[in-house]
């Protein structure tokens, strides 16, 4: 290998046991730079080149020698081999200055990674991170189509090139909207998103911007509308407002005509508003099969009306599991000799943002109904941090909810949505840890997955490892 010197390469930090890799003698710590002759920039390659079931790797050991590996393994095997760096290159970070951008919002002194603006079309593809296309350059649309990667989430927010330019504050943005014309051309699967900022790229535009996206269809699958959001950190930054409900009334009906053209032309809505345009509006969530899948459930389309059809399920499930034979396994120690949903007695507390405290108090309302000795006290936590017009409990900081939630009658534990905690860990966006709030309250808290089964169980105190199977013969009262 002649540029082997020149090249960076990828340091391997994990081998799986009694993978390919390790069959074929790979070591931690040597350094990947080739598969079958090709240099291995990034994950895109390396996912790639390692479907054929016959390897020929180049690494550097941690002697600084290059070795040859040979490895033999199934079509699209995994090769069990981890890297230091997941991308195998470096973090793009976004060069936009977007007027509605909300880590600009964020105040001062929070944790590094809080700050940093990613803009990588790897992480669209592997996360399902929304990007821009703006930093993307001809060569990353090249291997994108060669390795046909998709889906690749795009953040449009206009299809008018110069308000795009303005929007995101970046005079190459308008440009990028060619990139998502030739990634549709070439049969890329993409999903889309509009940040709507009131008097800006509303109204016509938002017209507009659904037309052109559409007619991409089925390549450009889906297309959500998300309302802006606005902290109390926004000195010096681009004049916006949030939307008043009489707009998001008038946005909703926009949207709602444009899903009955698009699906008698291709039997899809192709565009969806987000919940809050619902809640701020006082409408009625759409029916679930509007939604048609959810495909844009992390931009927070549908995500209410699917914790409230689970929620329902989970209510049911609940019923016949502590009806049935097997409470036993099913109920905490002390209630198992039982099999009457009047011998559930729990007295317990959630805690949720403003938006979705509707929906999570009319829940506990439902499970109160069918289990008469079950307590749920539901508190609605003011977002101080960031200001008010923030709303979603996913941006609740440790420190608001030991002030609001001080003095307050908890019962014997409070409940908090898995969001308001850093992905895999314990820690709210202030570093306060779960542990730091439980001693400040006097109160044990259990952290609850966003799915509303889980939700009904753990009011309840049903245990989550049991996995019930089979159909309920009991079917409640309407719920």
């Amino acid at each position: 290998m002649s540029n082997f010197n020149s090249l960076r390469g990828h340091k391997i930090s994990s081998i799986a046991k009694n993978s390919p890799a390790e069959k074929a003698g790979f070591r931690l710590g040597e350094t990947l730079y080739s598969i079958n002759g090709t240099v291995v920039e990034d994950i895109f390659d390396y996912r790639f080149l390692v479907q054929d079931t016959r390897l020929t790797c180049v690494v550097r050991t941690p002697e600084h020698t290059e070795e040859t590996l040979h490895v033999r393994k199934e079509y699209y095997e995994d090769l069990g081999i981890e890297f230091e760096n997941a991308l195998m290159d470096c973090y793009r970070s976004c060069t936009n200055k977007c007027v509605f951008c909300f880590i600009d919002q964020n105040p001062p002194g929070m944790r590094e990674t809080l700050y940093f603006k990613d803009d990588d079309s790897r992480l669209s593809f592997l996360q399902g991170n929304y990007v821009t296309l703006t930093n993307m350059s001809d060569h990353d649309i090249d291997k994108i189509i060669k390795y046909h990667l998709s889906p690749i989430n795009v953040s449009i927010h206009t299809t008018n090139p110069e308000l795009r330019c303005k929007m995101l504050n970046n005079r190459f943005a308008g440009d990028a909207l060619k990139k998502v014309k030739r990634l549709a051309d070439a049969g890329i699967t993409m999903n889309s998103q509009i940040v709507l900022v009131p008097e800006m790229n509303d109204g016509e535009e938002l017209d507009r911007t659904i037309r052109d996206l559409s007619e991409m269809y089925p390549h450009m699958e889906s297309l959500s509308v998300v309302p802006i959001g606005i902290t109390r950190y926004r000195d010096k930054l681009y004049p916006v407002r949030t939307f008043t409900g009489e707009e998001c009334g008038r946005v909703i009906d926009q949207i709602e005509g444009w899903q009955k053209k698009i699906y008698e032309k291709h039997g899809a809505r192709f565009v969806q508003a987000s919940d809050e345009f619902y809640i701020v509006a006082g409408r009625e969530l759409p029916a679930e099969e509007n939604y048609e899948g959810y495909i844009q459930l992390d931009n927070g389309v549908g995500m209410m009306r699917m914790m409230t059809e689970e929620v329902k399920q989970g209510i049911k499930d609940s019923v016949y599991k502590i009806q049935s034979k097997g409470l036993g396994k099913l109920l905490l120690p002390g209630l198992r000799k039982y099999r009457s949903t009047a011998c559930v007695k729990r007295d317990v507390s959630l805690a949720t943002g403003k938006l979705a405290y509707p929906f999570i108090k009319k829940y506990t309302q439902w499970i109160m109904k069918e289990f008469p000795n079950v307590h749920v006290k539901v508190y609605a936590i003011r977002n101080d941090f960031f200001g008010p017009t923030i709303t979603v409990s996913g941006l609740i900081t440790g420190q608001d909810l030991k002030k609001q939630l001080t003095g307050q009658h908890l019962g014997t534990e409070l409940m908090l949505p898995v969001n308001m905690f850093r992905s895999g860990e314990e820690v709210f966006l202030d570093d306060m840890t779960r542990t730091e709030l439980e001693n400040a309250l006097q109160v044990r808290i259990n952290i609850v997955k966003s799915d509303g089964c889980d939700f009904v169980e753990a009011i309840l105190g049903i245990l989550p490892e049991h996995e019930y199977v089979g159909h309920s013969p009991y079917e409640p009262d309407e719920i």
